[in-house]
């Protein structure tokens, strides 16, 4: 187990005020001020995927950080102000960019083609999590098991919705043993967000890692120890103590709660959605929450020219609750609202990450891929019917469990 005894110093630089200090608050003054820490970290070769850095602030947490990770240590950097995020990542594919911009909750296509410096607190701070992890492209992919060959293809020319199954749990443990994955740390970690962006953004880092999803291994550094339980971190050194804690807690349950409801709750939703705001006038909406909150919104509609068949026409989780696998849970929830009325239903998405938790889900069953889309409808009567002509897309039917 690594081991680091270090002492760092800084001058005291002597003045008429640091003379009154010194007097005031009987601050003992000398020619260095020093602090030392005397910590133990597990080892790149001991079986971890997410481990915890937490103290308070001047406990030393970066500076521990900094000697055990080098420049592993994500520390934040400059985004251009004349580029939309999406670009600011040149040296990944953009189907890379789209999947690390969703293992890490930043799911909106809208925010994706906006600047860093007009996106929420939130946003931005998930952008850099992105940007952090981008280090590891090499090893950036969803894991490709090919002993499972459960999987829904949609292949565009630049393989935006070719989706896998996950791997094998035997393999997620040979791969958790394994000391090739790379290590990164983010200092201040949540330190800029409110706790829901916390909770969800821990999440949404915590599952993609153990899932495979994104191939390396993360530490967080920060002063906020409610993030222990989202993360599930492996371990925990308190810098407060210098205690170091081989720990798993258990994520505490999100309970939502399905309303139905009018459409006046889409207001809130709309501008996060990746297609038009608009809503039909015969939707059934359903609204989400969560102690008390709103998440997430969908709507149903029936199928053109089909007898008891509806599809999913909205579903949007608010950008704070990303990540967290909140959104097709009340999919799945609603889709069974419908089933237990007799209907079918489908959702229809070009979403990678939509598509990527129903190919892999048996409660849905792959019906249809268009690569480019459905061809637009020529009558008078939809005129104003959008179709997905022009975008690749995946379709699936809700089969239960």
């Amino acid at each position: 187990m690594p081991s680091l005894d270090v002492v760092v110093s800084c001058p005291v630089y002597d003045s008429f005020r640091v003379q009154q200090v010194a007097g005031m608050f009987d601050v003992p003054l000398a020619e260095k001020a020093t602090e030392r820490f005397a910590v133990e970290i597990p080892g790149e070769d001991e079986a971890w995927d997410v481990g915890l850095i937490v103290g308070p602030s001047g406990s030393g947490k970066s500076t521990v950080a900094s000697q055990f990770y080098g420049e592993q240590l994500y520390r934040g950097g400059e985004w251009p102000d004349d580029r939309a995020v999406i670009d600011c990542l040149e040296d990944l594919p953009l189907q890379q960019v789209v999947e690390l911009f969703t293992a890490v909750g930043f799911s909106s296509p809208p925010s994706w083609v906006k600047p860093y410096r007009v996106l929420s607190c939130g946003e931005r701070f998930r952008c850099d999590l992105a940007r952090a992890l981008s280090v590891v492209r090499g090893q950036l992919s969803v894991a490709k098991d090919k002993r499972e060959t459960a999987s829904a293809t949609a292949a565009t020319d630049d393989g935006l919705l070719t989706t896998d199954e996950p791997v094998h749990r035997d393999s997620l443990r040979e791969r958790s043993a394994g000391a090739s994955r790379p290590i990164v740390a983010f200092d201040e970690f949540t330190s800029v967000v409110d706790r829901n962006v916390a909770r969800a953004c821990s999440l949404a880092i915590a599952k993609g890692i153990r899932r495979d999803s994104i191939r390396c291994r993360f530490v967080a550094v920060t002063c906020h120890d409610d993030v222990a339980e989202w993360l599930e971190a492996d371990w925990v050194l308190d810098m407060a103590t210098g205690a170091l804690e081989r720990r798993r807690l258990r994520r505490p349950p999100i309970e939502l709660e399905i309303h139905r409801c009018g459409v006046a709750p889409w207001r809130m939703f709309a501008r996060h959605h990746y297609l038009s705001g608009g809503l039909a006038p015969g939707a059934r909406c359903y609204l989400a929450t969560w102690d008390g909150e709103p998440v997430t919104f969908c709507a149903t509609l029936p199928v053109i020219a089909k007898k008891n068949h509806w599809r999913f026409t909205r579903i949007v989780t608010l950008p704070d609750y990303q990540g967290m696998g909140i959104g097709m849970r009340v999919v799945a929830a609603v889709a069974s609202l419908h089933r237990a009325e007799g209907l079918r239903i489908n959702v229809t998405s070009s979403h990678p990450a939509l598509i990527r938790h129903c190919a892999r889900s048996s409660e849905w069953r792959t019906v249809n891929v268009k690569k480019t889309g459905s061809s637009p409808s020529g009558s008078k009567r939809f005129a104003k019917y959008r179709s997905s002509a022009g975008r690749a897309v995946v379709s699936f039917e809700y089969v239960g469990e």
